[in-house]
Parts: structure tokens; sequence; C-alpha cells
């Protein structure tokens, strides 16, 4: 793993441990990843909520009309059914893709989940093709695992994926 992606677990190790809200973490994790990574340019953090999921945090050029997604529909339904990451290489070959902007090229949803419990996910948008690799999946499975255990540790919704 690279030094910034160590920074960034760092980072976000240190705002669990003071305690903050979830809300909190997840509106200052959407901004930090994506100043932090220039092919990340719109990043969101969706929750599990009613029959769906809801947009908690996002930062990027612009809002997105999909602030709600049902289960199921989207890649961002997929993998919070699934409890599985999804990364999409080019998201004009893949039905699932919902369109959120017209650059969008790729897209890399990575759930937050523990122990088979799944609470929302973080989902990232590229305008670059094939944009994200094995470093970045490691990685954001890496940081939705402490977000979800500071979702956990606050009691949050969650759900066990349909395998």
């Amino acid at each position: 793993m690279t030094d910034d992606r160590r920074r960034s677990l760092a980072w976000l190790d240190a705002r669990v441990a003071a305690g903050e809200s979830f809300q909190s973490v997840a509106e200052a994790a959407v901004s930090h990843l994506h100043a932090s990574y220039p092919a990340y340019h719109w990043v969101g953090i969706y929750m599990l909520g009613g029959v769906g999921l809801r947009l908690l945090a996002w930062d990027g050029p612009a809002a997105t009309a999909h602030v709600e997604i049902p289960l199921g529909a989207g890649v961002c339904g997929y993998a919070a059914t699934t409890g599985e990451a999804v990364n999409v290489p080019d998201v004009r070959q893949d039905e699932r893709y919902l369109q959120c902007f017209l650059g969008t090229r790729a897209e890399l949803v990575v759930p937050i989940a523990v122990d088979g419990r799944v609470y929302g996910e973080v989902d990232i948008d590229s305008d670059q093709l094939s944009a994200f690799d094995a470093v970045d999946e490691a990685f954001l499975k890496l940081f939705c695992e402490r977000l979800a255990a500071l979702a956990e540790g606050q009691r949050l919704e969650h759900r066990t994926p349909a395998r």
C-alpha cells in the first residue's frame, strides 16, 4: 500500500478515535478522498435507510440526482444487496450503471460492511476509463471497514446481504 493511502487510513483512524458522529466523519471522509486522489472525481457515501440507499455525504464538482437508490438498482444497489465491491472500468459497458454525470467513465463502489452486515457504501466516479485498480480496491475496503466499525458502534441501520 502506498504512503498516501496509509496516511488516509491514519487520518480516518484519528477521526474515529476522536468520537465524532458518523455524519461528521462521512462528510470529512468524502472531502478527504476527493481532495487526496485526483482520479476520484466524485465521492459519495450512501447509507441504508428505508427500502434502499440514501446519499449521506458527497464531494465533487456537482450534486447527483441519485440521492435515493433502491436496493438492487444500479451498481450501488447491487453492491449493497450482495455486500461485494464492484469495480466498473467502463460504465458504458455495464448495464447496471445509473448515469449521474455525462463525463463519468469508471465507477468503484465498496460496501461499508463488517461481519456480514452492510451499513452503506462508498461510491466513487472517475472521468478516466479503468481509473481504479486492485490498490484502490484494497485501500477502500480497509477504509470502509473502519467506517463500518464506527457505524456499528453508533448502531446505525444495516442489513445482511443476499448470497
